[in-house]
């Protein structure tokens, strides 16, 4: 059985331990007395604590925000002053990419160099909104008649309230809140407890960038705590998720007295499809990358190979060569390709899945086992899995398991291959592989799913919205769409010269 190439470089640099408090109203408040330890995922070493927020602390926060909207200056600033603003913050991230990329890298296991594309990727967003920002706008309507002229106007949603998940810590928060600053709004922010480091981070760099005290505030803590004050609170206009449709749906139900706004990125189960007359080469290319990118903890990872049955016994033997070949090791090892799972639980949750795949009748042609030996001694490494014979009723199917596995299912045609795709509740994503544009227009046409590559994956810019469908949620993310899901629309309708009354009998 193929296993993946081991790297003996262990999480060995010392460094002080980083200590943070919340963020609130402006300025870093001192660490409680109660807080949250991260150690490192590769080793076990203590990297930093974290304020443990209470729900008093989400309550503040939450003012200052508010408070900022309703009597602060940055929702009326114009938009090229606020493009002035994301602009220089973008500057200071940049003076500051290598320092955020290890942070990065230390508290989510993903490899330093994936970890340094997500800081670029997200200054870049930084960038583009403060392009909307400056180029933001409503519509006239001059064509009612010639007494009337109506405005549609783009206003700021109000108070954004922002929970992010613990696997791209900074790219979902920058996913987000200069979209959201871009259109005037103010924000609160609870990062996972697990990954809260670069978040705070940013918050101080915003500030120095010239963003007002409340517009920007971070609450770290547990979801049932913070998040739980986020879902409830009335001050709170908009709330933006991204993460678990299991926690999405709590949230629906918490925030449903208050009928606040809901923008949420939940779960997937993308596929890969691969046809007979796809580029061979590129196509294995982008199935190792799609499922082992930031170790299979991706919202979109090509979890699923969908390949055609007259390549398949082929193909999957090639991905079995090529997985074995990944090299496993510590985030800080320029080295390493894939990272160990988030925490030991969720290591125990990937191996778990695979048992019962193996145990429903799947063949396990690679990996499926924790490593160990030395370098892996303290972490939580899996090692890239391959399951075949993998059937559409299968768990391990139709199930997010959020770690380096993949599944191989074998189709006949495009209609079953598009059947299989969308066998799943899920309909965040997936890829095509194929050199027939008609194949490719049309299994890219019916598939339920917010976003779908071809000859590509796990791609993208700032200027293309990403979100879901089924139940990977609603709303959008980045582009156009990102920056109007934080503005509300008001129509103005004005009326010139003199009345034509209603009632005559009355008013004359």
């Amino acid at each position: 059985m193929a296993t993946a190439t081991e790297s003996t470089a262990c999480h060995t640099a010392t460094h002080e331990v980083r200590a943070y408090g919340n963020f609130i109203d402006g300025a870093p408040v001192p660490a409680a007395d109660t807080v949250i330890e991260r150690r490192s995922p590769a080793d076990g070493a203590l990297l930093a604590t974290y304020t443990n927020g209470t729900r008093q602390d989400a309550e503040q926060a939450i003012r200052a925000a508010r408070t900022a909207f309703d009597e602060g200056s940055w929702p009326t600033l114009t938009g090229m002053e606020r493009s002035r603003v994301l602009t220089t913050a973008a500057t200071l991230m940049r003076a500051e990419q290598d320092a955020l990329a290890r942070i990065e890298a230390e508290e989510t296991g993903k490899p330093l160099a994936l970890a340094r594309g997500d800081i670029a990727a997200s200054i870049e967003l930084f960038e583009y909104a403060a392009a909307l920002a400056a180029t933001a706008h409503g519509e006239a309507h001059t064509e009612l008649g010639e007494n009337c002229t109506a405005l549609v106007v783009r206003e700021p949603a109000g108070v954004v309230g922002m929970i992010t998940p613990w696997n791209f810590p900074l790219l979902q928060v920058a996913q987000k809140l200069p979209f959201a600053l871009a259109a005037g709004c103010t924000a609160v922010i609870k990062p996972s407890e697990f990954t809260s480091g670069t978040t705070l981070e940013l918050a101080r760099i915003v500030a120095a960038a010239g963003v007002p005290a409340g517009a920007v505030n971070v609450v770290t803590g547990e979801g049932g705590t913070v998040g739980a004050a986020f879902s409830d609170s009335d001050l709170i206009d908009l709330l933006s998720f991204t993460g678990s449709t299991a926690t999405g749906r709590k949230i629906t139900e918490a925030s449903a007295g208050s009928i606040k706004r809901l923008s949420m990125e939940l779960g997937g189960k993308a596929a890969s499809i691969v046809y007979e007359d796809a580029d061979l080469d590129d196509a294995l290319d982008g199935v190792l990358f799609g499922v082992l990118f930031n170790q299979g903890e991706c919202c979109v990872s090509g979890a699923r190979l969908l390949v055609h049955e007259s390549i398949a016994d082929d193909f999957v033997a090639r991905v079995v060569e090529g997985i074995g070949k990944v090299i496993v090791g510590a985030p800080t090892d320029e080295r390493s390709e894939v990272g160990p799972m988030i925490h030991a639980g969720h290591l125990d949750k990937v191996l778990g899945c695979v048992d019962t795949a193996v145990a429903d009748g799947a063949t396990l042609l690679a990996g499926g086992t924790r490593l160990s030996g030395p370098g892996f001694e303290h972490g939580n490494f899996v090692a890239p899995t391959v399951l075949d014979n993998v059937t559409a009723t299968a768990a391990v199917f139709t199930e997010e398991i959020f770690g380096p596995v993949l599944t191989v299912t074998r189709f006949s045609d495009v209609d079953e291959a598009i059947t299989l795709a969308n066998a799943t509740e899920y309909g965040l994503a997936g890829s095509i592989w194929t050199k027939n544009i008609d194949k490719a227009l049309t299994t890219a046409r019916r598939m339920r799913s917010g976003r779908v590559w071809v000859n590509t994956t796990i791609d993208g810019a700032p200027a293309l919205p990403a979100g879901g469908m089924k139940q990977s949620g609603y709303g959008r993310e980045m582009g156009q769409a990102g920056f109007d899901e934080f503005t509300e629309l008001k129509t103005i309708q004005i009326r010139t010269g003199t009345r034509t009354p209603v009632f005559p009998n009355w008013t004359r």
